[in-house]
């Protein structure tokens, strides 16, 4: 087996630290993990960390990187591949019950951004990935809309603002009253592409 590259190597290291942060932010918390807990139970020296992250804030970015991209996969698989309309909600609202309120993640994203508050260049890094974050799910309403060839009420990118603000209120709700259910965002889902049909 040939043996790793340097630069193949340091990604993989990467990787398995991002991972390893990862588990332990949604499990534990992101303020009370520290660098030295995430480089042992990775299996690597303090040192490896700084070689790849040069805080712990843009370990934390990249960890919110990797469980946003997870999140917007999941979501893409329950609404597209179901043929009807009212599948494809039903898809979004199984999605939604299931990761809205979700502790480990709506802890990260909150105390992520209020521990980082004081930090400018941190908050530019948050405000451009909630942006893609809000471009993703504007395509999937897009993708929706033509497949089932809809005429959106308005456009793709301000339904999509309005559902994530929406949605990371409920989220924050539901970590704390799981009860408390989905059915507002589910529900303007259904006002945004139900409405009016292209002839």
């Amino acid at each position: 087996m040939a043996r790793l590259t340097r630069k193949e190597s340091h990604a993989r290291t990467r990787e398995r630290l991002v991972e390893t942060a990862k588990r332990l932010f949604l499990a534990d918390g992101y303020n009370v993990t520290s660098l030295e807990k995430v480089a042992a139970e990775a299996g690597f020296s303090k040192g490896a960390v700084y070689s790849n992250f040069a805080t712990k804030h843009e370990l934390g970015l990249a960890v919110l990187d990797v469980v946003h991209v997870e999140r917007a996969e999941s979501l893409s698989a329950a609404v597209l591949g179901p043929d009807t309309m009212a599948d494809r909600i039903d898809g979004f609202a199984r999605w939604a019950d299931e990761n809205i309120g979700d502790v480990g993640w709506t802890a990260l994203e909150v105390e992520f951004a209020t521990s980082t508050r004081h930090l400018p260049e941190i908050r530019t890094e948050l405000a451009e990935r909630r942006r893609s974050l809000t471009a993703v799910l504007a395509s999937i309403v897009e993708i929706q809309a033509g497949e089932l060839g809809i005429d959106l009420p308005i456009p793709a990118d301000e339904a999509a603002l309005r559902m994530l603000s929406l949605g990371i209120g409920l989220g924050v709700q539901r970590a704390f009253d799981p009860e408390m259910p989905v059915t507002a965002l589910v529900d303007m889902l259904r006002e945004l592409i139900a409405p009016i049909r292209t002839p």
